[in-house]
């Protein structure tokens, strides 16, 4: 039985679209999504995969028919038929393509958008001076300024590079300030479009180097090589680096984002799920780039209020101990002191010297 053309390309195009809707929604190539903004990320992609598979068994499709039925017969050895080029099909196959990259830039857009890459309120983004010498300023003066950013950025680096921490306990950071008339000198992905004018409920100071991270919870005093947070609590992570270029990122959180030596990078989200995620570098660093790994326990905020607290207290101790000389067990003055006095080279006759004038 024949089967008209027009049926079968209906009949083909009604499975393709089916496979492609089904193993686009259940291909199983991403991890657990743990953040309130993973969802949008996975739309974004399940639409790309939907489309990408639609395209692959078309292409294969049309390829291995094309293999099988024009196939060179036995004995066949006559040229094949002068084909010249089809004008709507060339911009059939053009259009097509330009259509689907120019839908899914729109779409990545509106999800950057919607998980605050945009802000409509942050008036951060680069603006010109409306003075009329700066407007119409000429070539020179332009490099000029950019010399003066440059060095300028190059200055903050350095203040950043004072404290092996990066500084990072500052309530005024010099990464957090932008360049003068030309826009912000990093970016950020501050708060979803529900939560603008909102502040986060916790701060957190990321430090990337080679090769650790370190994260600091202001106002605590406590530092730390893994990053805790609450479950269901908006979190800011102010980030910068203090050698090279890093990029912290969190595959469950969809999120990621650069370390820059002498900026600050910002990244606002919300963890929605219990668990330990890994924290990967996701800039070639070093040598070791592949070995700058933590992690991040998300947690109910009981645990994460006790397990503050512990932190706290270890501080606490720890800065105790470095101010105060303890006495470990119960000794008396001079046998607690003699091994130091024994070391600054003080002897019973020096001390019986001293003692008589």
């Amino acid at each position: 039985m024949n089967i008209p053309s027009q049926i079968l390309t209906l009949l083909v195009g009604i499975v393709v679209t089916l496979v492609s809707l089904w193993y686009g929604q259940n291909h199983g190539l991403l991890p657990i999504a743990a953040s309130e903004e993973a969802p949008l990320v996975d739309k974004l992609f399940n639409a790309m995969m939907t489309i990408s598979t639609g395209l692959f068994l078309i292409v294969e499709g049309i390829i291995i028919i094309s293999v099988i039925r024009f196939r060179r017969r036995p004995d066949d050895n006559t040229d094949g038929p002068p084909v010249h080029g089809n004008i709507p099909l060339e911009i059939l196959w053009t259009a097509i393509p330009a259509v689907i990259v120019l839908g899914i830039s729109i779409y990545s857009f509106e999800v950057y958008s919607q998980m605050g890459g945009i802000s409509p309120m942050d008036h951060s983004v680069a603006h010109v001076k409306s003075d009329k010498h700066f407007a119409r300023m000429p070539g020179a003066a332009i490099a000029a300024t950019l010399t003066d950013t440059e060095n300028r950025n190059q200055q903050l680096q350095e203040e950043a590079l004072d404290d092996p921490a990066t500084a990072l306990n500052r309530k005024e950071l010099p990464q957090k300030r932008d360049s003068e008339g030309l826009g912000v000198t990093s970016p950020r992905i501050g708060p979803t479009p529900d939560k603008e004018g909102q502040a986060p409920e916790y701060v957190i100071n990321v430090t990337g180097l080679q090769f650790a991270w370190l994260f600091s919870y202001p106002d605590t005093n406590v530092t730390t090589g893994e990053l805790h947070l609450p479950i269901g609590r908006e979190v800011k992570l102010n980030i910068s680096a203090n050698d090279v270029i890093h990029a912290f990122w969190v595959p469950e959180f969809r999120l990621k984002q650069d370390a820059v030596p002498g900026r600050q990078s910002e990244l606002r989200f919300t963890p929605n799920k219990v668990g330990e995620y890994p924290v990967i570098c996701a800039e070639l660093c070093g040598a070791y780039h592949g070995v700058m790994k933590t992690k991040v326990i998300v947690e109910t905020r009981e645990d994460y209020d006790k397990w503050m607290g512990e932190q706290q207290e270890v501080a606490r101790n720890e800065a105790l101990n470095q101010s105060v000389a303890v006495n470990p067990v119960e000794l008396s003055n001079a046998e607690f002191l003699a091994p130091y006095a024994s070391e600054m080279g003080v002897t019973t006759e020096s001390l019986h010297h001293l003692h008589n004038h």
